[in-house]
């Protein structure tokens, strides 16, 4: 029998458990998003299989025929051998074995993991490996690989790697010699187990002090920005934020058909660039059953939108599913206590909907804004609405300046919205539109002269 080449990515198997709490649409969609999940990772996925279950605490998660049988998908590499795994398939009664997973396109030894779409224990990920003779995953594990591999700025660095080690440190294991094995000088009479698991503490002790510094350092750059009005990109993963952030301001932010294409908050000013500028900040997606270390670390994540004067909730609107989407984004949004003082709805990728379609939503969302960021019309209507919002909150003022004042009306051209000019024989006279603090430092400048 000839072989056929293995493939280059690493094939993977996932697992749904199906409990009265998590179950029907809501459990067929979070499979599907863990399927993305996957292959955002770089995994390639050859199937599905589900089991129903009264919950997820069981010590193998999975009855004894359903391991049997994904040990069998697997090539029996771990404890459940051949002759064990066929005896358990035949006790299993047919209505629980999935079909998901055509003969014709797995080979018992081409699932090279499994992932499991729920939280395991360390315990319940020992035994389930130990029985697969696989490498296993869980939902927690795969979301936190893929923001490890996409954080790009100090700050999410350490977050990441904060919730990275959180997640590690109860899952270490002693080493292949025993819990008897005895470390040498400094240390001593501690196994090597409780040797990592203190160097783990060590690592996010450091960690979470170099994180307050690296904070302080962006709570002062927010600060200085904090006079401008700013609009927050808000949105589940892949709803289409960063291709609306370089629609609206013009920038080259990246942007990928991928779950987490971006991880770090990006901050770019409204094109074409408005006086006083407007800032726009495109914020981390959101995904269902977030982990809870990583709900933390959007406290930071997600300070540009704790100061935003408006939120645009971006939703894919073609996904059928986008409704509990949004769900999610206001559950999290609520957990780390961002709250803006105006809102919109941004029913994104209208291009893929039909006419029927787009007028059924505007019937459902009527305060909402159905946009596509291919439509060059589209995206003149959102930034005349965030620049209507904006001078919403500005004040119009009449202010003198003497030709004698050098700089100031430079300055005010920079600032300001310059509504009117008059030129008079010893001053200017400027209508200006402003926030109330610019006004306000224009005046004791004035004062001051």
């Amino acid at each position: 029998m000839q072989l056929t080449a293995k493939p280059s990515l690493p094939n993977a198997l996932l697992i749904s458990i199906s409990t009265p709490q998590f179950k029907g649409d809501e459990a067929t969609e979070s499979l599907a998003e863990l399927a993305r999940l996957v292959t955002t990772l770089g995994f390639k996925v050859v199937g599905t299989q589900s089991q129903k279950q009264s919950s997820t605490q069981k010590v193998n998660v999975l009855g004894s025929g359903k391991l049997a049988e994904i040990a069998h998908l697997t090539g029996n590499k771990g404890m459940v051998e051949d002759e064990l795994a066929d005896d358990l398939l035949d006790e299993v009664p047919l209505t629980e074995i999935s079909s998901e997973i055509p003969s014709d396109e797995l080979d018992f030894t081409c699932a090279d993991v499994v992932v499991f779409d729920c939280d395991l224990t360390p315990s319940q990920l020992r035994n389930v490996e130990n029985q697969l003779g696989v490498e296993v995953f869980d939902r927690t594990g795969i979301i936190i690989e893929i923001f490890s591999r996409h954080a790009r700025t100090k700050t999410a660095k350490l977050q990441v790697e904060i919730a990275r080690l959180n997640y590690v440190a109860p899952r270490l294991r002693e080493t292949s010699t025993g819990d008897k094995e005895r470390q040498m000088g400094k240390g001593a009479g501690e196994t090597t187990l409780e040797l990592n698991r203190r160097k783990v503490r060590d690592q996010l002790a450091e960690l979470k002090r170099e994180l307050v510094s690296v904070q302080d350092v962006m709570m002062d750059r927010r600060t200085q920005r904090s006079e401008l009005f700013s609009v927050a990109l808000i949105g589940y993963t892949n709803a289409g934020k960063s291709s609306m952030m370089r629609a609206i301001t013009g920038s080259d932010v990246e942007g990928e058909n991928k779950l987490f294409a971006t991880l770090d908050t990006t901050v770019r000013a409204l094109y074409p660039i408005t006086q006083p500028r407007i800032l726009v900040s495109d914020t981390v997606g959101f995904i269902k059953k977030l982990p809870h270390d990583l709900v933390a670390s959007f406290h930071s994540t997600l300070a540009e939108a704790h100061d935003a004067s408006l939120l645009l909730y971006v939703v894919d609107a073609s996904d059928p599913s986008f409704r509990s989407q949004l769900d999610v984004v206001h559950k999290v949004l609520a957990e780390v206590g961002v709250e803006g003082s105006k809102k919109l709805l941004v029913l994104n990728k209208s291009d893929q909907l039909s006419i029927e379609q787009q007028q059924s939503l505007m019937d459902e969302f009527p305060d909402a804004m159905m946009t596509s960021t291919r439509n060059s019309d589209d995206i003149s209507k959102l930034h005349k609405y965030i620049i209507d919002i904006a001078q919403e909150d500005m004040i119009e003022e009449e202010v003198v300046i003497p030709y004698t004042a050098k700089g100031i009306v430079g300055e005010i051209r920079s600032s300001m919205s310059v509504v009117k000019e008059e030129y008079e024989y010893s001053h200017i006279k400027l209508t200006v539109r402003s926030s109330a603090i610019d006004l306000e430092r224009l005046k004791k400048r004035m004062l001051n002269l």
